[in-house]
């Protein structure tokens, strides 16, 4: 027999023998009616998870990961309102079932048993997972929340006192609302978690509103795993920057006093507060676990015991709002209702092609106010005397500098953030002179955390922002990769693009600098980010389209709500010679800035059909230093700057080198895993040219002289050039 079974089985016969688990008498603010709601909303989470598991052993439901046991959490939901943003802990029906009863026309029993179903008339994701989550209930949906959710509920916390401050066109929160986000014990001990807390503490400390309500749900155990008791309290409980309040959730006016002082301590003094909700967990982890496998059987039956809703109705009975035959009538009229709508729900179409799975990869377009840019004087008074500068030829880094001081004065939603962005302006100073330009506010000196800064980034754009987060160095990435594969790029996936969340991630990276960092500082490996469905990941090779490419990228943020990774070649910042020493043929004019470079628009200078090169980054500048010994071989060239790594502008490729006898593709990353492999396939199956390619080692970057020994050279370019055609040199 199935432990949810048994579960059932003996509520059934507990309630009418008046066999209830022993506990304090009701207290608090909780009235009858608010009561007998919460009652309500614990039985039809507790009617789903058995429907769930029904249907799955039915091959009619697909994925199932319970609630019961966390029913107490609906008094949670009751405490705050329904406009307070809420990044829920999967085990949350009960929340997202009482917020429901906060707002009008919500079909909440159908909408949860559509998304058991994987139905493609699910609300929420559209059929593509079992999640919690609600547009109308302004509860983004949650994946994975192993902790990994609570970086970018931080951020959304931050993006309100933000937007009180600079509000956004497109800001949904209002700006007395607070962010709620839950978790389990297990969750909380997280690397990820432990820096989203400390990013909390960090901000709050400093006195920086950060109106973000912690709630850790403490049933003891993270799968087989138990917690040490007491662990949670004892951890927790004098946290600097963090406010302590702790419950008993099986104890739903006791969940409903306590929460509701931690949400006024929240909402009025705008700081980090943690609430600690004591709760069981019945049935075991998820699916087909069986506690009993990995617990005695004594304490599994402990745990049943103590079951949350027979305490709601001892204590409903003790509060004169609910008899105990009145509520076991609830409790079966729920299960059968729900029973009813389950039989309708496992009949609804279901996704069945790939386009119907990956329709939601691509965010929505939104409807942008325009923007003419601000007038002269308060160009001339940003840019000072850097508007005189623009009529002579510059390094990238100037060049990526006026086009985000250009991008932030046309747009007052363009937020930068990262570890020394501000005051430093930038390791290289790439944002010199911003903070300056346009305040704290808008340029914010992160704590060196990458994970706290994506999180800003996810965070601050669910609330209108176009967020311009700054990574270092590409090798830091890896510490928080997580939050753009994981987070920020399946949010519209599994929300059917009704929760996005915008932004231009610029990193600095790839190889070639010389004498500096080795390979934790020259990084040339881009399969993380190639890989992520709905990603975007620009690369320019000079100054000018770096300009250009950097205002398309924001477009794409801020009106087709893209997450876009814009990398800027550490080694191409400072470059100003070609050929030879100050022959300057590196730099550029500051492009008008209404020119733009359209994703999937690639770069080809020349029209040479013997040799066409496509590379990109600093393989645009190494080609160009090859060129003229390629050309002197008798070769007539074309180099074809890719630009756009993700998605691979693959008509525009098969276009620039059409009418090529030879197609020589030059990667700065590696061999395995590298950007040629799809290049390759791409032209092989497209393009009658004879192939080669140029690749770095499979291997990590030294420091000192072997700096570039591992990546591709000019001479090796002439050489392979040379080798494919079968030239002389």
């Amino acid at each position: 027999m199935g432990r949810s079974v048994i579960v059932h089985e003996n509520f059934l016969r507990r309630v009418p023998a008046g066999d209830f688990p022993p506990g304090p008498a009701p207290s608090g603010p909780l009235t009858n009616p608010q009561a007998v709601s919460l009652f309500r909303s614990g039985c039809l989470s507790r009617a789903l998870d058995r429907t769930s598991r029904a249907m799955q052993a039915a091959g009619t439901g697909f994925y199932t990961i319970g609630s019961s046991g966390h029913e107490g959490l609906a008094a949670v939901a009751a405490a705050l309102r329904p406009t307070d943003m809420a990044f829920l802990h999967y085990r949350d029906a009960a929340f997202q079932i009482q917020r429901a009863e906060q707002v009008p026309g919500q079909s909440i029993a159908w909408d949860m048993l559509l998304s058991f179903a994987c139905s493609s008339e699910d609300p929420i994701s559209g059929g593509r997972h079992k999640v919690l989550g609600s547009k109308a209930l302004s509860i983004p949906p949650q994946t994975s929340t192993i902790a990994s959710h609570l970086p970018k509920a931080v951020g959304a916390a931050y993006a309100i006192g933000a937007a009180k401050r600079h509000r956004p066109e497109h800001a949904t929160l209002p700006d007395d609302a607070i962010i709620y986000c839950s978790f389990g014990d297990a969750s909380a001990n997280h690397s990820t978690a432990q820096g989203a807390f400390n990013a909390a503490q960090w901000t709050s400390y400093q006195g920086v509103p950060l109106p973000i309500l912690f709630c850790c749900e403490d049933n003891g155990i993270g799968i087989s795993t138990r917690t040490p008791a007491g662990w949670i309290a004892a951890t927790f409980s004098n946290r600097p920057g963090i406010k302590y309040f702790a419950c008993d959730g099986l104890d739903i006016y006791d969940t409903y006093a306590t929460a509701q002082a931690a949400a006024h301590y929240v909402r009025t003094r705008r700081k980090p507060a943690f609430l600690h909700v004591r709760t069981v967990r019945l049935y075991g982890h998820a699916g087909a676990d069986l506690p009993t496998t990995y617990l005695p059987k004594a304490d599994v039956e402990a745990e049943e015991a103590n079951d949350p809703l027979l305490h709601s109705v001892r204590l409903l009975a003790e509060a004169g709002a609910l008899r105990p035959h009145e509520a076991l009538a609830i409790y079966t009229e729920t299960a059968e209702r729900v029973s009813r709508i389950a039989a309708e729900a496992v009949t609804r179409p279901r996704l069945r092609t790939a386009g119907d799975v990956m329709a939601s990869l691509i965010p929505p377009r939104r409807a942008c106010r325009a923007s003419n840019g601000p007038d002269g004087d308060t160009r001339a008074q940003a840019f000072g005397g850097d508007l005189k500068a623009m009529d002579e030829p510059q390094i990238m880094l100037r060049l990526i500098n006026w086009a985000l001081t250009d991008l932030m004065l046309a747009h007052n939603e363009v937020v930068v953030m990262g570890e020394d962005v501000g005051r430093k302006g930038g390791v290289y100073g790439v944002t010199q002179k911003l903070v300056q330009r346009f305040g704290p506010d808008r340029v914010i000196d992160t704590l060196l955390d990458e994970q706290s800064i994506l999180g800003l980034a996810i965070g601050m754009g669910q609330n209108g922002f176009v967020p311009m987060p700054e990574i270092q160095f590409l090798a830091y990435l890896h510490n928080a990769e997580d939050q753009i594969r994981g987070e920020a790029a399946t949010l519209p996936f599994f929300s059917n693009g009704q929760f996005t969340n915008p932004m231009v991630l610029r990193i600095a990276g790839l190889g070639y600098q010389k004498g500096f960092g080795g390979h934790f500082h020259n990084d040339n490996s881009v399969a993380v980010l190639r890989d992520i469905p709905g990603v975007i990941l620009a690369v320019p090779s000079n100054g000018a389209d770096a300009a250009r490419m950097l205002r398309e990228c924001v477009r794409l943020a801020r009106e087709e709500q893209r997450v876009v990774v814009f990398l800027e070649p550490i080694a191409l910042y400072p470059m100003r010679d070609l050929h030879a020493e100050k022959d300057g043929l590196w730099l550029r004019r500051y492009p008008d800035p209404a020119e733009t470079i359209a994703l999937g628009e690639v770069g080809v200078e020349g029209a040479g059909e013997d040799i066409a090169i496509v590379t990109f980054g600093n393989g645009v500048y190494l080609s160009h230093r090859a060129l003229p010994r390629i050309e002197a071989a008798g070769l007539k060239a074309r180099i074809v700057d890719l630009r756009w790594l993700s998605p691979l502008p693959k008509d525009a490729l098969t276009a620039a080198v059409r009418g090529c006898r030879h197609v020589l593709v030059v990667d700065e990353t590696r061999h395995s895993g590298g950007v040629a492999e799809a290049l390759m396939a791409h032209f092989h199956e497209h393009s009658p040219a004879k192939l080669a390619r140029l690749t770095a080692e499979d291997s990590f970057i030294p420091t000192g002289p072997a700096y570039a020994a591992t990546m591709p050279s000019a001479d090796g370019i002439v050489s392979a050039a040379i080798a494919l055609t079968g030239a002389q040199p």
